[in-house]
């Protein structure tokens, strides 16, 4: 693909012009700023730390003393689709910054770098669950040629690898055209997503604990929607992996 090709000699030009500067806020490395993943160290502090607690099941933040052994105020009683989420930090701040680069052209090594930062910090917790394989959410093919890749799959792919995990970016294909910005209700975003997703006929998901990635969560309607049909297609269970939760 042109475009691909174009954003991958973007990012080497860049890697030759700027060759120390952070990903996400162009600081210049230095001897007093060691970098990590790309990353000064102010950016992968914000990237690797949560400063609120998060619900173990649907990610959404909780106070300090809510009681989740059965869901938050988020997801108590909801029928999720998926069995648990484990998420990088609010969506906020430099973490919210980072993650808007990747949503560009030319963003995909700092969704790499995002995904390596996961492993770092969530890959026990969430090997822990006993997942077996990892599937991005796809994009639709419009938004997928409009900017070059999929920043879930440079993300997922990059946590399967340090995870020693098989990646599986197309076992699940978009079908339907449903961006979700736009829709008012958490209602509105799952009538939107439905029907949005398929297994495709390679996909061999019966009996597998799968791990599904994407790049933000809002109300968790398109993970839920993605996990739903990956269970009717035979999966045993489904944990998300979001790096930020809305």
């Amino acid at each position: 693909m042109w475009l691909h090709s174009l954003t991958q000699l973007a990012r080497g030009l860049g890697h030759l012009l700027y060759p120390n500067a952070c990903l996400v806020c162009d600081r210049a490395e230095g001897e007093d700023a060691p970098f990590r993943h790309g990353l000064c160290d102010d950016c992968h502090r914000a990237a690797a730390t949560d400063p609120v607690g998060a619900c173990p099941w649907c990610a959404a933040t909780v106070g300090p003393y809510t009681d989740t052994s059965s869901g938050c105020a988020s997801c108590r009683g909801v029928a999720l689709g998926f069995d648990r989420a484990f998420r990088l930090g609010p969506y906020d701040g430099r973490l919210r910054d980072a993650i808007l680069h990747t949503k560009r052209a030319a963003g995909e090594p700092v969704a790499e770098m995002l995904g390596r930062v996961y492993a770092d910090v969530k890959g026990a917790k969430v090997a822990a669950t006993g997942v077996e394989l990892v599937v991005p959410i796809p994009l639709h093919w419009r938004t997928h040629w409009s900017r070059g890749y999929n920043q879930a799959a440079a993300v997922a792919q990059e946590l399967a690898t340090r995870m020693g995990l098989p990646h599986e970016p197309r076992w699940l294909r978009r079908v339907k055209h449903s961006p979700q910005h736009a829709q008012p209700s958490a209602s509105a975003r799952r009538e939107n997503i439905r029907g949005a997703f398929r297994v495709s006929r390679r996909a061999r998901p019966s009996g597998r604990r799968v791990l599904l990635v994407d790049d933000v969560m809002t109300t968790g309607s398109t993970a839920g929607e993605a996990a739903r049909v990956l269970r009717a297609a035979g999966a045993a269970e489904v944990v998300v992996a979001v790096l930020a939760r809305r």
